[in-house]
């Protein structure tokens, strides 16, 4: 098995191209600038092309990969939202597309899940070539479809992002409370620290990206509504679930 990854010197990239390696897997990888001459010999070869490039670069890098492709290979990507991505795919592509999402990032330790959709023109080999390339790399792999993917991190992630960005814009009008910031407050800040500045572009664009994203915070809002009307209990007695 070929796996040509493009995007390579990203931090997922990279860090899957050395994962892919240490495991036997023969890994190449190309990065900007996508010249028309190193992509067709990569993808001459290739079996899985895995595009691990920002989800606002996935059309950019399709128009220069797909006139290098000739159908028998399998084009995969690692983007946090699956519906537009694998659309992208789809329509630039006449091969086989499966979309995946690995739910961890560059450092991560521990379980390692990947989120595998299949997409049009994928067979059942297909997909068991991918899900065996990150089986061969330490992770546990499951099917879903990319609605259901889409829908799932609207939550997860995006309104992760939104409720915590929204939190702290509302405290930053208020300079008069920082006397009172508590060890737990600090706590709060700290781990969303990476979310709200390293990574808080990216956190823009999958929320922008995702189908799904109003809809949860529609879902929200509803349960803020709970706490403006002073019904704290209920809002408590379904916050408690997730300890039950």
């Amino acid at each position: 098995m070929h796996v040509a990854l493009i995007g390579s010197r990203g931090r997922m990239g990279s860090m899957l191209l050395e994962r892919l390696r240490g495991a036997g897997i023969f890994a190449s990888g190309a990065d900007q600038p996508l010249a028309d001459a190193g992509l067709k010999e990569l993808c001459a070869t290739a079996d899985i092309i895995l595009i691990c490039v920002p989800i606002t670069a996935i059309p950019e890098a399709l128009r220069a990969l797909c006139p290098h492709l000739d159908g028998r290979q399998i084009l995969a990507d690692i983007a946090s939202v699956k519906m537009r991505p694998m659309a992208h795919m789809q329509e630039a592509y006449t091969g086989p597309v499966v979309g995946t999402h690995p739910l961890f990032g560059p450092d991560a330790s521990g379980e390692l899940r990947v989120a595998v959709c299949p997409g049009m023109r994928a067979g059942e080999a297909h997909l068991h070539l991918v899900e065996e390339l990150f089986v061969r790399i330490g992770c546990t792999v499951f099917r879903t479809t990319a609605e259901a993917h889409d829908e799932a991190t609207a939550y997860i992630q995006g309104l992760n992002f939104v409720t915590s960005a929204a939190y702290f814009a509302a405290l930053a009008e208020h300079p008069e409370c920082l006397p009172f910031l508590t060890p737990s407050f600090q706590r709060r800040k700290e781990a969303a620290r990476t979310m709200l500045t390293e990574n808080g572009q990216l956190f823009e664009a999958l929320f922008e990206a995702n189908p799904a994203s109003q809809d949860a915070v529609r879902s929200y809002r509803a349960f803020l509504n709970l706490a403006a009307g002073g019904d704290l209990s209920l809002l408590r007695e379904r916050a408690l679930r997730w300890w039950r």
